[in-house]
């Protein structure tokens, strides 16, 4: 794949003119602040989760409807995580496009 398809277009990426130089500075900056996005998300909703399974405890009337929200949170809070990852996984690429394109890295095959 060339490396001009292998930029992702979703929720948070923007599709550039394929004419533009692409600035590799701006992408890691961008996806190093999407993950920092992803591990507030996360630990929101880790925080969110356990305040649930604490509220589950002591409401025993209404513990089903906190169990519900607990694990909602516990969901939302892997897929933030996960997104998390994935960004820090776009940053890296991004760092090495730059790299390469400054000739500051070399790829050794032995």
């Amino acid at each position: 794949m060339s490396e001009e398809q292998h930029h992702h277009h979703g929720l948070f990426h923007h599709k550039k003119d394929e004419d533009e130089p692409v600035d590799y500075r701006k992408e890691e900056k961008h996806h190093k602040h999407l993950e920092e996005l992803g591990e507030v998300g996360a630990v929101a909703a880790g925080a969110y989760a356990l305040h649930e399974k604490h509220k589950a405890k002591k409401d025993p009337e209404n513990s089903h409807s906190h169990k519900v929200a607990e694990e909602i949170a516990a969901v939302a809070a892997v897929g933030a995580g996960g997104f998390a990852f994935h960004e820090k996984h776009e940053k890296k690429e991004a760092k090495e496009e730059d790299e390469e394109l400054h000739g500051k890295k070399h790829h050794h095959l032995f």
